[in-house]
């Protein structure tokens, strides 16, 4: 399976190699294979590596669904010679454990069994830490949400928070189309069964039968996904937000700038934080897995930092109770890209950040790169007339990297020039003059549109872009409302009419400094597809509507009817505190 290879990728670049862990030698391992009782008599299977001449130690645990290693690889060794257990466990109805495979609602119980039944080992001393990146990271999440008193710690690596916003759904309400059917076609289809290609299967239509399509049988979370569009009480019952106010396991989190869970991993430090709960967090510029070579941007050569000592420290700190150098740190270490320097902060949000607005304007033809949108930070008089397009969902704007999963060899992630969508008319390009000062913007990002429709539902998107002095311009996150959702994702409303609607769109997040001579671009459309799914234009339940009609789009910055991108921007006298700590 392709996301074992990429999830394999994650943990490499984050477990401890045997330099970082000071050792010169491996020391004696003792290998064994364990079958794990659950509470419901079944039994899942595991591979236990601990030092051969230890008696108690504490453990490292990984859980995952892409296949337990059998022998000890390189990067888990260093945790052994570290001096600590490690167990890798197939999680349930994978792999070689017992049981029926179900994502969404297996991983918290099952946890929480695996590390109790870890605590009752000869071998353990009772204490437990998790490791792991995506489905293993999240698989801490589930653990960690019921408090295990054996747990002790986690790290959990582009996980996020969310199951509706970070897995299936977007802030939004559109559905992360390409995410769910990429993972559904490499990880749960059926023996035997040979899909479609991935720019095939994405044209699905109904959108409910994309399950026999990517894996040749009915999939129940797809089909409890198309069951429940809106953030209801299915979500919520299985979210790891709505617990994390009373989550009290330290958490060291790792996200990336062009990761899918990177808004979900930021909103849980910020979430525990608030709650007492010790926790920190690390991003950098780096999407789903931080090895892939980013060759359209270059970050310098600092861009990777030393994790592996990181993770060790929170490890040592909280089944060792050592004091460590990391416990001195800020609790927050950001990547700012442009600059291209790591910086500690004490919060997220960052307080000194200033909201600043950039006003969408133009003649009334911001229609492609070459049109007249101009974007500025006073609105302006002229420029007051509309801007119009048809979105027609046979013919999607097509994604172009950013914060897509998990498979970059089919579904490209990370930044990419637009410059090739920016030709299309059915893109808005707003774009300032070139700056005459760095600007470092660095936190959420929001998109206010005015904007009206021929639809009774429609999505509309934006997207941030650095404007390079030589043309590229590199995309930095983006975003999506669905019209339906407009006064909230558990309230879905059809229009009712033609006139303008004011949508607040979710843009992401991001740490960028716009260089001198770079300008600021904002992209408008309605699709960004297959990040995003189609929106059929009809009002209809989209899981499963066959029918694609045309919509027109005006996009509305008048007196009366602003449209504005909110950036938070840094005051350049404090903007580049870069800390000296790597």
């Amino acid at each position: 399976m392709r996301c074992f290879r990429i999830c394999a990728l994650i943990v490499a670049a984050l477990t401890p190699s045997l330099r970082s862990a000071g050792t010169s030698t491996h020391v004696p391992v003792t290998q064994t294979h364990e079958w794990i009782p659950m509470r419901d008599g079944v039994r899942l299977a595991a591979n236990l590596f601990r030092p051969e001449a230890a008696t108690r130690l504490a453990t490292i645990l990984v859980r995952t669904p892409y296949g337990k290693v059998n022998e000890l690889t390189p990067n888990y060794q260093a945790l052994v010679d570290h001096g600590y257990n490690f167990l890798i466990e197939d999680v349930r109805g994978r792999n070689e454990s017992e049981g029926i495979f179900d994502p969404l609602e297996q991983e918290p119980l099952d946890g929480n069994d695996t590390i109790n039944w870890i605590a009752e080992q000869p071998w353990s001393n009772g204490k437990v830490a998790m490791t792991g990146g995506s489905y293993l990271g999240i698989t801490q999440w589930k653990a960690a949400a019921l408090n295990n008193p054996h747990l002790k710690a986690i790290f959990p690596v582009v996980s996020g928070d969310d199951d509706y916003r970070d897995r299936f759904y977007s802030p939004g309400g559109a559905m992360k189309w390409g995410h769910r059917l990429e993972w559904v076609s490499e990880n749960m289809r059926a023996a035997e069964f040979t899909p479609p290609p991935f720019d095939k299967f994405i044209w699905t239509l109904p959108e409910r039968h994309a399950d026999q399509v990517v894996a040749g049988r009915e999939i129940n979370i797809l089909k409890a996904a198309f069951d429940h569009p809106a953030d209801d009480a299915f979500w919520r019952s299985i979210s790891t937000r709505e617990k994390l106010a009373s989550i009290k396991v330290p958490v060291f989190s790792v996200g990336g700038w062009y990761d899918n869970y990177v808004e979900g991993d930021l909103d849980a430090f910020a979430t525990l934080r608030k709650s007492g709960t010790p926790a920190r967090i690390l991003i950098g510029p780096w999407p789903h897995n931080m090895s892939t070579r980013i060759t359209t941007v270059d970050f310098g050569p600092d861009a990777h930092p030393p994790l592996r000592r990181s993770q060790l420290e929170w490890f040592d700190e909280w089944l060792k109770g050592e004091t460590v150098p990391l416990a001195a740190a800020a609790p927050v270490r950001i990547f700012v890209m442009g600059a291209n320097v790591w910086r500690d902060e004490n919060e997220w949000p960052l307080a000194r950040a200033v909201a600043e607005r950039f006003y969408l304007t133009s003649e009334g033809h911001a229609n492609t790169g070459s049109g007249d949108g101009v974007l500025l930070e006073e609105a302006s008089p002229r420029g007051m007339k509309t801007d119009g397009f048809t979105y027609d969902p046979r013919n999607p704007v097509p994604t172009a990297g950013g914060a897509v999963c998990c498979n970059n060899k089919i579904f490209p992630w990370g930044p990419e020039d637009q410059r090739p969508l920016e030709k299309r008319a059915d893109v808005l390009v707003y774009t300032t003059p070139p700056l005459r000062e760095d600007v470092e913007v660095t936190g959420p990002i929001v998109l206010v549109l005015e904007a009206a429709t021929t639809a009774r539902d429609t999505d509309f998107t934006g997207k941030l872009i650095d404007v390079y002095p030589d043309g590229r311009a590199i995309n930095l996150t983006d975003g999506i409302i669905r019209a339906r959702y407009r006064d909230g994702l558990s309230k879905p409303k059809l229009l009712d009419s033609t006139k303008p609607v004011k949508y607040f769109i979710d843009l992401g997040v991001t740490s960028n400094v716009f260089k001198r001579g770079h300008r600021l671009r904002l992209e408008v459309s309605s699709s960004n597809f297959p990040r995003f799914d189609r929106n059929p234009n009809t009002g209809r339940a989209i899981a499963d509507e066959v029918n694609l009609v045309p919509a027109k789009q005006t996009i509305f910055h008048s007196t009366h009817h602003l449209s504005y991108l909110v950036l938070p921007v840094v005051p350049a006298n404090v903007r580049y505190t870069a800390s000296a700590r790597h």
